[in-house]
């Protein structure tokens, strides 16, 4: 016997124990192989399944949005109104946080008190992020202004006039028209000033700024 002969013999004793241990591998094992290969499918289509479903959502969250947004560009601002609510409370959460914001805005056109309500909600919702916090409660100072009085406006904007905070040249001007409002001219100078010596201070904002600074009493000369 040559030896490729003996090395073929050896190859095929090897073939046979290995294809002998797989059988016993399966008759063992089996079950659970089949099992384990059950739920990876099982939970593949799950997933696929979800995903699908997850985007169906969103679509048709998309849909119901932009019919709620021509409703209020059709001035139908009640329609719009119960629109965004309706989203506020079912929609996937992106456009749950797009309602709610748009929601309160169109409440501002029947009752201001009442949309400030609304963005007070959302000011004191930590899971929306601290920006939007900011924002909401920028808007309910933006419907506030003419009722408010200065102290609560401070209360509510300071935090949000210090010189990193996002939405800092809105909060400055609705607390220097406020100031103004209450004959406060101290305060109210003191929020122009930072307006003008802030250089990111917005061009329509520095305006506006200006403007009202040309209102208010010189300073006393000492």
């Amino acid at each position: 016997m040559g030896f490729n002969q003996v090395s073929e013999l050896f190859d095929e004793v090897d073939e046979e124990v290995r294809r002998e241990q797989l059988k016993k591998l399966w008759e063992q094992y089996s079950l659970y192989i089949i099992a384990a290969a059950i739920l990876i499918v099982a939970a593949v289509g799950g997933w696929r399944g979800y995903q699908y479903l997850e985007a169906k959502k969103a679509a048709e969250a998309g849909d119901a949005f932009n019919r709620a947004v021509e409703l209020s560009e059709q001035n139908k601002h009640a329609d719009a109104e119960t629109a965004f609510a309706d989203l506020a409370a079912k929609a996937p959460y992106g456009y749950r946080l797009l309602a709610r914001f748009h929601q309160a805005g169109e409440a501002a056109a029947r009752d201001p008190q009442a949309a400030a309500k609304l963005f007070d909600d959302l000011a004191a919702d930590g899971s929306i992020g601290a920006e939007f916090q900011a924002l909401a409660r920028v808007r309910a100072g933006g419907l506030l202004v003419d009722s408010a009085t200065y102290a609560d406006m401070t209360r509510r904007l300071e935090a949000d006039t210090a010189p990193e905070a996002t939405f800092r040249h809105a909060a400055r001007e609705l607390l220097a028209l406020s100031a103004y409002r209450a004959n406060d001219t101290a305060s109210a100078r003191k929020w122009v000033d930072m307006m003008a010596m802030d250089a990111e201070t917005p061009p329509s904002l520095r305006s506006r700024a200006e403007a009202l600074q040309a209102l208010l009493p010189p300073v006393a000369k000492s």
